[in-house]
């Protein structure tokens, strides 16, 4: 009998990227190649209170993961994962043998009982039972050991190390593995999930086997290719190939391979799985990996910055995601309040009278150059770059709200004619700071989108009319910017869409807007 054994967990934990959306033709493939390949557990997606829909790997019941399944099984064991507090337990019919052979139970260091519990009454109804506590790393080595405890008194099947937030190191792992080996009862499997937050997870995998002295059997998660919630897993086709060098493994590495060209390799479109530092740095503070998610959302911080909000997450705030609590350290972060009255009078005094044109970096600059060219010899305004310094017109001014952008250009900057937001005084030597948070915050919240702002900032001054150009609009079809430096892959075009017309619309009752150029957010003519 091997010791170590593998569960594949592409069609639950690689759910996470397409909604569990394989499709039923395909899902029956994945775990057909996944079979051919020895496997030695298949999980098959989530028991989840849901409705039901045969191309996804969420199920409310046993009975309706029996189709997917394969007549011959080999000897491949079939699980799904259940939270004890998103799945109504009465729906699960007794084990039968007919479909799937174990369930894998996750609950939270606050509601432990609760987890054990429905752990308790899954094992009552004849299956195999995994104990997965989420984020074993935030768990002291006491707490460890009164967790331990209590898993005894109910002896499940298997009891898994679980590295949710895909913080753990070598060390980390020698040390927890250490507790568990020598307090866990011994009839009980021992796992081990990992995540790629640090890129760590096929060496951790490897340095698990290793120090696995004991004849106790292990089992290692793993997807194909490490699909799953970004930055993935552990990838399954590695540590197969690993264990069958190291460990006298027979797994067939060629049907999963297929799988991943025939299914896997393409879903990366939708969201590109892997390694990231916004993740690692989430890892390096053990947080839960949405505060990474949603600073990468803003699409307008360094990495730098990133590390310095998520450095100044409390303790206590680490492993319960709080959305308004993340908000408020980064809105700390980005109003660095400044007094801008001398600069504003100066402004309003260079500005009066004057023809204004807002020059956005949208590639509608270059595509309708002529028009754009036509209007400044007639026009002759005053041109205000928005977090960019064109190469193809002139510019009297740089307004610049975004540390990536400043970057980009600082070192082509006339500091006497840059104006900037007050989130970047620590990084630029300009004089003209603005309070960030008067022209991304009002009313109807927070916008912090560049051309908006400056828009805001004219207001500000008194300014009655205002020329646009190069403020398109994001569509995915076609390059938004003049320069791929600026495409940011976290953008939400539609969202950003909707919010910017909203906010233009809001702007015209106060000053007239004129496009210059095709816009999404002209709606003038509707």
């Amino acid at each position: 009998m091997k010791h170590n054994k593998l569960l594949d967990c592409t069609l639950r934990d690689g759910g996470y990227i397409n909604e569990w959306n394989f499709g039923f033709h395909t899902i029956r493939d994945i775990i057909r190649k996944l079979v051919n390949s020895q496997v030695d557990y298949v999980e098959v997606g989530f028991l989840r209170d849901c409705k039901y829909d045969c191309g996804k790997t969420l199920f409310n019941s046993c009975a309706e993961i029996a189709p997917i399944l394969p007549e011959k099984r080999g000897n491949t064991m079939f699980t799904a994962m259940a939270l004890h507090n998103k799945y109504d337990i009465s729906k699960l019919e007794p084990y039968d043998g007919k479909t799937i052979d174990a369930i894998r139970v996750t609950f939270h260091d606050y509601d432990i009982d609760e987890g054990l519990n429905f752990i308790q009454k899954v094992k009552e109804k004849g299956y195999k039972v995994f104990c997965n506590p989420i984020n074993i790393m935030g768990y002291s080595d006491e707490m460890i050991l009164r967790l331990l405890k209590k898993v005894n008194a109910i002896k499940p099947y298997a009891f898994s190390i679980v590295d949710t937030f895909g913080s753990m190191m070598k060390s980390d792992l020698q040390r927890i593995y250490s507790l568990v080996e020598h307090n866990l009862d011994k009839s009980i499997i021992i796992g081990l999930h990992l995540h790629e937050n640090l890129a760590l997870s096929y060496s951790l995998a490897q340095e698990f086997i290793a120090m696995k002295a004991s004849e106790r059997q292990s089992v290692i998660d793993a997807s194909m290719l490490g699909m799953g919630r970004v930055p993935g897993n552990l990838c399954l086709e590695l540590i197969m190939d690993y264990m069958n060098k190291s460990q006298g493994g027979t797994y067939d590495v060629n049907p999963v391979l297929d799988g991943i060209d025939d299914h896997i390799a393409h879903l990366k479109q939708i969201e590109p799985w892997g390694y990231s530092t916004a993740y690692a740095l989430s890892a390096k503070y053990n947080l839960h990996r949405n505060y990474a998610e949603f600073l990468l959302g803003k699409g307008r911080l360094r990495a730098k910055q990133i590390n310095q909000i998520l450095a100044s997450v409390e303790e206590n705030k680490k492993t319960a995601y709080d959305e308004a609590y993340i908000e408020n350290l980064y809105e700390r972060f980005q109003n660095h309040e400044v007094d801008d009255r001398e600069v504003l009078i100066r402004l309003a005094d260079e500005w009066r009278g004057k023809t204004i044109l807002i020059l956005a970096p949208g590639s509608s600059i270059v595509d309708k150059k002529n028009v754009v060219d036509l209007f400044i010899e007639q026009k002759k305004p005053i041109i205000i770059s928005a977090n960019f310094i064109p190469e193809l017109y002139r510019q009297d001014y740089v307004f610049c709200s975004n540390a990536m952008r400043y970057s980009a250009m600082e070192d082509k900057c006339d500091l006497e004619k840059l104006l900037v937001t007050s989130n970047l005084t620590d990084v630029c030597g300009t004089k003209n700071f603005l309070n960030y948070a008067d022209l991304c915050l009002d009313d109807n919240g927070k916008c912090d989108n560049c051309v908006i702002m400056l828009m805001k900032l004219l207001l500000k001054v008194d300014i009655s009319q205002v020329y646009v150009a190069g403020f398109d609009g994001y569509q995915s079809t076609k390059c938004n910017y003049v320069a791929s430096y600026m495409t940011n892959q976290h953008t939400k075009g539609l969202e950003e869409n909707i919010r910017n017309t909203k906010y233009v619309s809001d702007i015209r009752k106060k000053m007239k807007v004129v496009f210059v150029t095709p816009s999404l957010y002209d709606k003038s003519g509707e």
